[in-house]
C-alpha cells in the first residue's frame, strides 16, 4: 500500500495550473497590500512638503497645533497653551490634519 502512494506521488509532472494559482496570488497581494501602502507613504511624503505656516495639524501620538515654523526635517508647533514643541515631518498624521482643517458642516 505505501509503495502504491509513493508511485502516484513521484508519477507527477509540472502543472502549469499551479503556476497560474502562483501568479494570482502575487498579483493580488501586489494590488491589495503593496499597492495602497506605496501610495500612502507618497501622500503623506507630498503632505509633509506642502505644510505651511499658520496650517492647523494632528500628530500621530495625538498633539494638536498650529504650524509656526517649518525646517528641512522638523516643524515647530504651539499648542493651546502657548507652548513650543518641536515635531519631526513624519509624525505629523496626514489623515488627522485634514480633518482638522475641514470647514465645519453648516447646519
Amino acid at each position: 500500500m505505501t509503495a502504491l502512494i509513493l508511485a502516484q506521488a513521484a508519477g507527477g509532472g509540472f502543472d502549469s495550473r499551479l503556476l497560474i494559482v502562483w501568479g494570482l496570488i502575487i498579483v493580488v497581494f501586489y494590488f491589495f497590500m503593496i499597492r495602497p501602502q506605496v501610495k500612502k507613504q507618497k501622500d503623506q511624503k507630498k503632505f509633509a512638503n506642502e505644510l505651511k505656516k499658520g496650517d492647523k495639524v494632528i500628530t500621530t501620538s495625538g498633539m494638536h497645533g498650529k504650524v509656526i515654523d517649518i525646517a528641512d526635517t522638523t516643524v515647530l508647533l504651539e499648542t493651546e497653551g502657548g507652548h513650543k514643541i518641536r515635531f519631526n515631518k513624519a509624525a505629523i498624521s496626514i489623515d488627522d490634519s485634514k480633518s482638522a482643517n475641514a470647514p465645519a458642516a453648516s447646519k
